[in-house]
């Protein structure tokens, strides 16, 4: 009588480990809210800095303690779920009037950007300085990765690796 195992099968934490571990990160996420409260109650900045400083000290080793208390495997299981639902730009190809549109999406926040303050400095007061029309730039740029699809963060990725090479495929129209 033999059994076999299934060998891609991760360990999963024990129950109440992971739960602890989520609670902990939950405290880590909600610390940062003490810093815009304590700004709302007029604390002096110095005291948002050092309080800013602290949070930032603590949130580390509370990450620490989050890895120690669920284990590698609990830990790994928290990251799956966690970035499983950011996971919204698909991996297949797109099609070109999709990819048009996200490139445009991606290149106009960029080139509005980085034209504003020549753009001030030759003919002051044209552009209307309106926190709405930035936000929506920025909304659109972040937009235009998920537009773009998955190979698009790879595309970027490979900006970032000395040893990417560009590889055509074989049918251009594809």
């Amino acid at each position: 009588m033999s059994v076999q195992m299934e060998e891609n099968v991760a360990p999963q934490a024990p129950a109440w480990r992971f739960k602890l571990g989520i609670v902990l990160v939950c405290i880590a996420i909600a610390m940062w809210l003490c810093v815009p409260i304590a700004a709302w109650a007029g604390v002096p900045s110095t005291r948002i800095a050092a309080i800013t400083g602290v949070i930032f000290i603590v949130n580390k080793v509370l990450l620490l303690l989050v890895i120690a208390v669920m284990g590698k495997s609990g830990f790994q299981q928290l990251k799956s779920k966690i970035f499983g639902v950011f996971r919204l730009a698909p991996d297949t190809s797109i099609g070109r009037v999709r990819y048009t549109l996200g490139l445009v999406m991606f290149c106009v926040p960029l080139i509005s950007a980085s034209l504003e303050p020549y753009l001030d400095a030759i003919w002051p007061g044209l552009r209307p300085n309106i926190w709405q029309l930035q936000l929506l730039g920025d909304v659109m740029f972040l937009a235009s990765f998920f537009v773009l699809g998955g190979n698009f963060w790879d595309k970027i990725r490979s900006l970032f690796v000395r040893g990417s090479r560009v590889v055509y495929p074989e049918n251009p129209a594809a």
